[in-house]
């Protein structure tokens, strides 16, 4: 998916809303547990009812990695479902990979050409060569770690280097790497008040946003100044929407949570 098309979907649906698929067997409703596949009915289900409030789906790739082989065929039968089913649909994994050139290709040929994902998040801790080796695939995407909104995001990605904030050098530095136009970045939603330096470095990038709602992030404030021409946001939620409900209602309660945010998101449009 380019990037235009991503702009296209959000414009059609007046949502620039990414659902996180972060599934915890511990928290599904019960009766799902009797499937063959309860990782897959559980999304599905959630897919079904949410997939014309969102432009995007974000499977945290370590809720499927914990459940070994299984969890991995329950990924894969995710992303071919949305394939399939909804190819307009921008597909996240959520794997924040990050390795030496060669290690990184194969990451980025796992989930861009066997997984088809149209994007993966990675870590840019290791530098250029990390990074590089996933921006070298024609339409797809790499959303980068700039600044999370974990508590430990202040142990070093805001300490100052060269007289500036440690995630300003790495926007800035990103920026000159190659195909860096393919760049999305992660930016969290209780960093609000850091968006508008941000938004300096990096005007055009889109910025995939988590922790809106059960963190405690403000929709309205990321959107004022993180937002810029062609919207640029991506804010997801996980945990506020799947997990709405624990019984048979879960995917009915999930899209009256994520209709909640797409009619705030219409609002601001």
């Amino acid at each position: 998916m380019t990037t235009q098309q991503l702009v296209n979907e959000i414009r059609k649906k007046k949502s620039f809303l990414c659902i996180g698929l972060d599934v915890d067997l511990n928290k599904i409703p019960q009766h799902l547990l009797q499937e063959e596949d309860p990782i897959f009915s559980f999304n599905k289900a959630i897919i079904d009812a949410t997939h014309h409030l969102c432009v995007a789906y974000k499977p945290n790739t370590a809720f499927y990695e914990a459940y070994g082989i299984k969890g991995w065929k329950s990924l894969e039968k995710t992303i071919n479902y949305l394939n399939e089913k909804h190819p307009e649909i921008f597909t996240i994994a959520d794997a924040k990979r990050g390795d030496i050139g060669n290690t990184s290709t194969m990451y980025a040929k796992a989930f861009f050409e066997d997984l088809s994902f149209d994007s993966v998040t990675v870590a840019p801790y290791m530098g250029k060569d990390s990074v590089e080796p996933f921006l070298a695939f024609e339409d797809k995407h790499t959303i980068m770690l700039a600044l999370t909104s974990n508590q430990g995001a202040f142990d070093f990605q805001t300490l100052t280097v060269n007289n500036q904030e440690l995630y300003k050098e790495v926007l800035k530095t990103s920026k000159t790497w190659n195909n860096s136009e393919n760049l999305m970045y992660v930016v969290g939603a209780t960093k609000a008040e850091y968006l508008a330096e941000i938004r300096q470095i990096i005007p055009n990038n889109f910025l995939l946003v988590p922790g809106v709602g059960a963190q405690g992030g403000s929709l309205t404030e990321v959107c004022k100044y993180g937002m810029n021409d062609t919207i640029g946001l991506l804010i997801n939620s996980s945990r506020g929407i799947i997990y709405a409900s624990t019984k048979e209602d879960f995917a009915k309660a999930a899209a009256h949570k994520a209709e909640e945010l797409q009619k705030q998101m219409q609002a601001i449009l």
